[in-house]
């Protein structure tokens, strides 16, 4: 089993819960955001201290829900603030940029890094296409020829034209190319049954890092694997990435308090701006492209809100308690899932550093010698 730790950098100071799209920034105080980043950078840089297979990266848009409107700067970073970990960007949106730039950052990154990279490759969520501007029908087209275009810009070794549906251009030709050959891999969200058939046929690795029951994270794990199969390859364990939300701690009680207080903040007051933005999404566009998707969604986003913590770690979604306890939850999960990478989130909401700290140091003295074998 490897280990990544996940930092959305949320902010953590916003006063009351944000219902208005775009949440207004009036409460943003520039001079405590120094000290914000300082504290989130050396969290990630503690994870590769304390034995993080991974650390990661990620992109969000006006919201403070996360504070990295582009991840490639926290990246470039941690090229020089870890030494072991891999980085995973998880990752550019990539329907909403230029994908020759992505090609030529993610190239940047994992040459700086000694060939450390794992290139994500997002659709994004649909608040996202509203900061943008970016039509949300678009976003499958874009992504995949987005994809498409950025392998061949890495892998061509001569220039070439594209003249896509949606990218032009005239001659590419990179420079530089990615340390790692062909490339690096790739990584894209299977949260979905959708998703997961697409990051499939992409040959690419599966993230599901929306966890709301583990009968659902099964069943698009099912999907990705058989669809893999289809597509003439078979995924391995260290293709399946879940994401999970965590805290550890020396008694069950304060892991519960630090968790509940985290999720009740991230959920309810800097998740409310999303939510409106998001029903304007899927009510009026085709973002979700099939009824069974959209049902996924609305699903995902009705529980989320509502579940307590005594039902979360009840029902296998988060990973909270002691040490032991935290290691029966990952042997659970792994059986489960027959998944090979669990990606922790620490810092939820606004978890006190000091707790965040001490779930990576209990990580690092018990949880991950104990799961050795798996």
């Amino acid at each position: 089993m490897k280990f990544s730790f996940s930092h959305l950098m949320p902010w953590p100071y916003f006063p009351t819960a944000g219902e208005d799209w775009p949440v207004s920034n009036k409460s943003f105080i520039p001079e405590k955001a120094t000290g914000v980043y300082e504290d989130y950078i050396s969290a990630i840089s503690f994870a590769d201290e304390c034995g993080f297979d991974w650390v990661s990266c990620n992109e969000h848009h006006m919201s403070p829900y996360g504070l990295m409107p582009n991840p490639n700067l926290l990246g470039a970073i941690m090229t020089q603030r870890t030494k072991k970990a891999r980085i995973l960007m998880s990752g550019n949106i990539v329907p909403l940029l230029n994908p020759l730039r992505v090609a030529e950052e993610y190239a940047m990154l994992d040459c700086i890094s000694g060939g450390r990279l794992i290139a994500g490759f997002m659709r994004g969520i649909p608040h996202e296409y509203v900061a943008y501007n970016v039509p949300p029908n678009d976003s499958w087209g874009r992504l995949r020829e987005a994809c498409a275009l950025i392998k061949k810009a890495w892998t061509a070794p001569e220039p070439f034209g594209w003249e896509g549906e949606y990218y032009q251009f005239r001659a590419v030709s990179i420079w530089p190319k990615p340390r790692q050959t062909p490339h690096p891999r790739i990584i894209l969200s299977a949260s979905s049954p959708q998703s997961a058939r697409f990051a499939a046929e992409q040959g690419a690795m599966a993230g599901i890092v929306r966890v709301t029951d583990l009968d659902t994270v099964a069943g698009a794990i099912k999907i990705y694997r058989e669809h893999a199969h289809e597509c003439g390859w078979d995924p391995t364990p260290d293709d399946i990435m879940v994401g999970m939300y965590c805290n550890i701690a020396d008694t069950e009680a304060e892991a519960k308090k630090n968790l509940d207080m985290g999720l009740n903040y991230f959920v309810n007051v800097l998740g409310g701006g999303i939510r409106t933005a998001q029903r304007l999404v899927v009510q009026k566009t085709r973002y979700y492209q099939d009824e069974e998707n959209k049902e996924h969604i609305t699903k995902r986003a009705a529980t989320h809100a509502k579940v307590t913590i005594e039902d979360r770690i009840k029902n296998g979604i988060v990973l909270c308690g002691t040490p032991d306890q935290v290691i029966e939850q990952v042997r659970t999960i792994h059986k489960k899932w027959g998944h090979g990478i669990t990606s922790v989130n620490m810092k939820v909401g606004k978890i006190p550093e000091p707790a965040v700290r001490r779930s990576l140091e209990l990580f690092r003295d018990h949880v991950k010698p104990a799961l050795a074998d798996l």
